[in-house]
């Protein structure tokens, strides 16, 4: 069962403003709220659009605001990737000048014995 939306007063009186408006001679009273009748149903139709058509935007904006702060969170994560990535490359290349250096301290100790 299909729920029958009752216009505004608002939307019933400016219908029948418009149909008054644009009435012709020897036009009768039914026939004029026939008219406003239609008009009133053209109103509900615009307004029913420009509810769908807003709500379309409103989901368009956040979904751009979704995909930029996922965009913005990305540009941090690589960020903080290679900020890591130099860290640990500072760390790796200090190994091998330790272990140079551990081996010749050890070297000269074992001659040094001899």
């Amino acid at each position: 069962m299909k729920n029958k939306v009752v216009p505004s007063q608002e939307t019933q009186t400016e219908a029948m403003k418009i149909a008054k408006a644009t009435q012709k001679p020897g036009q009768t009273k039914e026939q004029t709220k026939l008219v406003a009748q239609g008009i009133e149903k053209g109103i509900a139709q615009y307004k029913k659009q420009q509810k769908e058509r807003s709500r379309q935007a409103d989901k368009a904006k956040k979904k751009a605001q979704k995909s930029k702060q996922q965009s913005l969170q990305s540009n941090q994560d690589t960020i903080t990737e290679e900020v890591n990535a130099q860290e640990t490359g500072k760390k790796s290349a200090l190994l091998p000048w330790a272990l140079l250096a551990i081996s010749w301290i050890g070297f000269i100790v074992y001659v040094s014995q001899n």
